[in-house]
């Protein structure tokens, strides 16, 4: 494999400490780091890994550098920055003509139609990281058969079984637990009240340039089938692994070789059943507001993400403010006050978020 070098862009979380554990076995070097305040952790980082302290960023103090960072020539960008703070640097970095291993979510559901245009005409690469469209991604590898649907995958969360009475007595604290995945507190919230699903449907739509209508959420609380493609013939290609973070990380950065991994193998006679259900859309509403804003298009799905981002971010720093079941009606009463348009632009993004934390 020619030698890789990659700047990370969120460095301190769940993604970030693994794909740094993924460039150390594959010695790949690491360029650029970026927190968003953990400045000790950073230093640490760097000597660790020998970054010079001019490709170093801060990004509660000086976000435009992310964009500076992600614009270093020859190197692959991870984004794993939470929220929609990710957008302008995967602009940047494509613009740059870097390839994107995009853990961030939010920059496809807020502005997709802009990263993936400016991909498109810079012939630059977004590799998922996302376990779901990693997924997606490698069913599709080496054919040029039309899609006839996507099968994407969702453990259900920490709540999964639930109604809607017992979600009234949950904790901050149950909300954080989740099944299968280590993850982020916000990624992990998202998770629970299946907004993470909504969001993942939208940024599939823009990765494999396919209708809302083409996606179809299954439930899978074993996570093993990590998502699935149906072709016309009626013929379901799925990718199976652990659920292991480690995969899809090292996927996107090695891509198009499979290299050597320490994550435990998949023994299928160990597994036992695996099982399948169809969402409840009633008890866990922000999934259906997902697909009604993917539908509406324009700035529908910025709105509804903004919205998404000022509430939880309340639910995690708040101790009372709002409790996890009112997470949804609140979302959704957010994102029915926010102007709709069927146009985007970075304009209009920073318009639209502005007005979400606004009204909240």
């Amino acid at each position: 494999m020619k030698e890789k070098q990659i700047v990370l862009l969120g460095s301190t979380g769940s993604i970030g400490a693994q794909t740094l554990s993924v460039a150390k076995a594959h010695n790949i070097k690491v360029v650029a780091l970026s927190v968003h305040s953990n400045t000790a952790l950073l230093e640490e980082l760097r000597r660790q890994y020998n970054v010079e302290p001019d490709n170093t960023c801060v990004s509660s103090e000086n976000p435009d550098k992310l964009c500076e960072l992600a614009a270093i020539k020859d190197c692959t960008v991870v984004n794993a920055i939470v929220g929609s703070a990710g957008l302008k640097p995967t602009l940047a970095a494509i613009e740059a003509g870097n390839p994107v291993a995009l853990a961030n979510k939010e920059a496809l559901v807020a502005g997709g139609e802009i990263v993936m245009a400016l991909a498109n005409v810079n012939n630059v690469p977004v590799i998922p990281v996302d376990s779901e469209h990693s997924a997606i991604m490698q069913c599709l590898s080496g054919t040029t058969n039309k899609i006839h649907k996507i099968i994407l995958t969702a453990s259900g969360g920490a709540f999964y079984g639930y109604t809607k009475e017992q979600l009234k007595t949950v904790t901050k604290e149950q909300a954080l637990q989740h099944p299968n995945w280590s993850m982020g507190a916000k990624i992990t919230v998202d998770s629970a009240t299946m907004m993470n699903k909504g969001l993942e449907l939208i940024e599939a739509m823009h990765l494999f340039n396919t209708d809302e209508s083409q996606i179809e959420v299954v439930i899978h609380p074993q996570s093993i089938i990590h998502s699935a493609v149906e072709f016309t013939d009626g013929t379901v290609i799925a990718q199976l692994s652990v659920p292991d973070m480690r995969l899809p990380i090292q996927y996107a950065l090695t891509y198009p070789e499979r290299l050597p991994s320490p994550a435990k193998r998949l023994s299928f006679a160990e597994l036992g059943k695996l099982s399948f259900a169809a969402p409840d859309y009633d008890t866990f509403p922000l999934l259906r507001l997902a697909r009604e804003a993917a539908r509406l298009g324009g700035n529908a799905p910025c709105a509804l993400n903004a919205a998404n981002e000022a509430v939880v971010s309340l639910f995690l720093n708040s101790d009372d403010k709002i409790a996890f079941h009112e997470i949804p009606q609140t979302v959704e009463e957010i994102y029915n006050k926010i102007e709709k348009t069927e146009n985007i632009s970075l304009d209009i993004i920073e318009k639209t978020e502005n007005e979400a934390v606004a009204r909240l």
